[in-house]
């Protein structure tokens, strides 16, 4: 059997690509949730519900802002990549690296919280 050699600029871009396909699905995933606050202000709508839904609205606008920062990072992490498949990586691409694994961390219990909130928001004010 043929040894296959996996180098860490290869674990990098594959890391890089499914923190995009990620990305992709909070864009999604925050435009249903900014769709279903739109249904719901349809039907809704006293002073209270609409401060808090404004409210809620801003959280899914500053997400949409932070996940289109990160894609843009992680892009051009991928293009710093593009170029070590079978190099060395220097310090700056490997900082960088553990910088974006952080901040998709940090997203993806953000948002898990972001949703939850929003669902409990509405279960108890429909």
């Amino acid at each position: 059997m043929a040894t296959v050699e996996i180098l860490k600029p290869g674990q990098f871009v594959h890391e890089n690509k499914t923190w995009l396909r990620l990305l992709e699905f909070f864009k999604q995933e925050n435009t249903v949730l900014k769709n279903r606050l739109a249904e719901v202000l349809d039907h809704k709508n006293n002073k209270e519900f609409l401060a808090l839904a404004e409210h809620f609205q801003n959280l899914f606008i500053i997400k949409d802002e932070f996940i289109d920062e990160l894609r843009h990072d992680v892009n051009g992490q991928v293009q710093a990549l593009s170029n070590k498949e079978r190099m060395t990586l220097d310090q700056k691409i490997i900082k960088k690296q553990e910088k974006l694994r952080n901040e998709l961390e940090y997203l993806e219990k953000d948002f898990s919280k972001l949703k939850n909130d929003f669902n409990r928001y509405l279960s108890t004010h429909l």
